[in-house]
């Protein structure tokens, strides 16, 4: 077994054979580089020395890579940071939708499309119904993340929408909440979001990609049979219930946000080509188990959770939305009666000081000192032979 289980020792150990035998991506091969010379002096790195008794430490540089288990906590709290100003002192809601696998092997081939299709009919279905007098009558607003595993790490492309209970009267004037159970039943959602992805993707029809595996798909004939397969069937919508909280919604987004298809700490074993890894059956009770898989297998299925190039993942909308939520929500905080108080902006130092429990430019030997930072270039941070 070798000395460290992480997806890290995955792509040094197996990643060079696979590519070799399978044609990636530029984007793919990128992701692999990143995250195999993550924090290793590949990367170069700083010597941080103490003022007072000379203590050092050498830290090799992260790959930033949105794809790497290690590099995402520090954006995470920068990102919760600049959320914490839109909070509005309500009850939220949790909303996912989740598309029928049997569109997985088109979205496969056509992930940035398909994708932009999932925000769209969720956000329609969210901010039409929410419009309508009989549910809620208001402009509401929304952050949506998309996530594509399952805990199994094969695909399962969905959308969580997480939004404030109610919304911002049209004319402006008046805060509308609504009822403590969400306000648009799950099957009204689920009908109407399955609707508007079917039309948003007859319409595209013209501009996907097919391959071999699916190649008969780009017979019209068959592609309308695929969709009138997937108007009959029933697509899930789920909604849970309302966060405890507008604090407690900030933890919560932050399992969220920032999320990796694996963290390192679920893989439990690296050995024999194979890796061994922990994941919940939802299905038998969410119950924990093992799933044991080749590393070309493992690798071939983290893959599948790369992101096309400058795709956005996480996505804001109605009176969240970049052009207008910091006017929209200083309104609707006045119209709930919230005192404004402004955030002081963190620093990075302060970031890793309340991540970390301990202000890392204190030296860690004498506890008096600063550290100072001093840049190295490779050959000065390479081990030892």
């Amino acid at each position: 077994m070798t000395k460290m289980s992480e997806i890290q020792a995955v792509f040094q150990t197996y990643g060079p054979a696979y590519r070799t035998e399978h044609a990636l991506p530029p984007h793919h091969q990128k992701t692999m580089n990143d995250i195999k010379n993550c924090r290793t002096a590949t990367l170069g790195g700083h010597i941080d020395q103490c003022d007072h008794c000379g203590h050092m430490d050498i830290s090799y540089n992260s790959c930033r890579n949105r794809h790497c288990p290690k590099c995402q906590n520090l954006k995470r709290e920068e990102w919760l940071l600049n959320r914490e100003r839109d909070l509005l002192d309500v009850g939220y809601f949790h909303v996912v939708f989740t598309i029928p696998s049997a569109l997985n092997p088109l979205v496969r081939l056509n992930q940035k499309t398909l994708y932009d299709i999932l925000f769209q009919a969720a956000s329609e279905t969210l901010l039409e119904l929410a419009a309508a007098s009989k549910y809620l009558g208001a402009q509401i607003g929304f952050i949506s993340l998309l996530h594509t595993w399952g805990q199994n790490l094969m695909e399962h492309p969905h959308i969580h929408c997480i939004l404030p209970g109610g919304g911002l009267s049209f004319d402006g004037l008046k805060w509308v909440s609504s009822r403590k159970k969400f306000f648009i039943p799950v099957k009204v959602l689920a009908r109407k979001f399955r609707g508007k992805f079917l039309a948003f993707l007859k319409a595209a029809f013209d501009h996907l990609f097919f391959g071999d595996a699916i190649g008969s798909l780009r017979r019209e004939a068959n592609f309308r049979a695929l969709l009138n397969e997937l108007y009959r069937t029933n697509w899930v919508v789920y909604c849970k219930p309302p966060f405890k909280s507008p604090a407690f919604v900030l933890r919560y987004l932050g399992r969220y946000t920032h999320r990796v298809a694996i963290a390192n700490s679920r893989i439990v074993s690296l050995e024999n080509d194979r890796v061994t890894f922990k994941w919940r059956d939802y299905r038998d009770n969410n119950r924990e188990k093992l799933m044991t898989v080749s590393a070309f297998e493992f690798i071939r299925r983290f893959l599948l959770h790369v992101l096309p190039p400058r795709f956005v993942k996480i996505r804001y909308f109605g009176i969240l939305s970049n052009r207008t939520r910091k006017v929209k929500i200083r309104l609707c905080q006045r119209l709930l009666g919230m005192a404004f108080i402004p955030l002081k902006p963190k620093s990075r130092i302060e970031l890793l000081s309340d991540m970390l429990g301990f202000d890392p430019s204190v030296c860690r030997c004498c506890g008096k000192g600063k550290m100072v930072r001093r840049l190295l270039g490779f050959s000065d941070l390479a081990p030892p032979a």
